[in-house]
């Protein structure tokens, strides 16, 4: 089990940029996915973004891909979603979340495949 901390939310005007963080800590977790999701009222959690952990690989959600870039700094054990070009569609709670893969490389995009989860953080893109 990891413990995740996303931070950077904010209020941003349509067009504009901003960049979230997900502070990650316990056990080791090189070979875990990392991803980002959102929730906007009313609606099912979906996937943005997804990184490995030890090689960088990406995949990315069809309607963010070119926009949205997700990264992660190993020296801070951080990683990142920048989101540029922000659309008030984008408006939503964005959570971070972390998948075990026992060896394997794969990248999830099903929410309901991750087993550990942050607190979230509030995203809001005023039109």
């Amino acid at each position: 089990q990891v413990q995740l901390g996303e931070s950077g939310g904010g209020l941003v005007q349509a067009g504009g940029s901003l960049r979230l963080s997900c502070a990650v800590s316990g056990r080791t977790f090189s070979n875990y996915a990392m991803g980002w999701f959102r929730q906007a009222p009313g609606k099912e959690r979906e996937f943005v973004a997804v990184i490995s952990w030890s090689d960088g690989n990406t995949a990315y959600a069809g309607p963010v891909k070119g926009r949205f870039t997700i990264s992660r700094d190993n020296a801070k054990n951080t990683v990142y979603l920048q989101m540029n070009s922000l659309k008030p569609e984008y408006t939503a709670v964005y959570y971070c979340a972390a998948k075990a893969r026992h060896g394997s490389a794969w990248l999830p995009s099903g929410a309901g495949l991750y087993d550990d989860w942050g607190q979230g953080t509030q995203v809001t893109v005023s039109s």
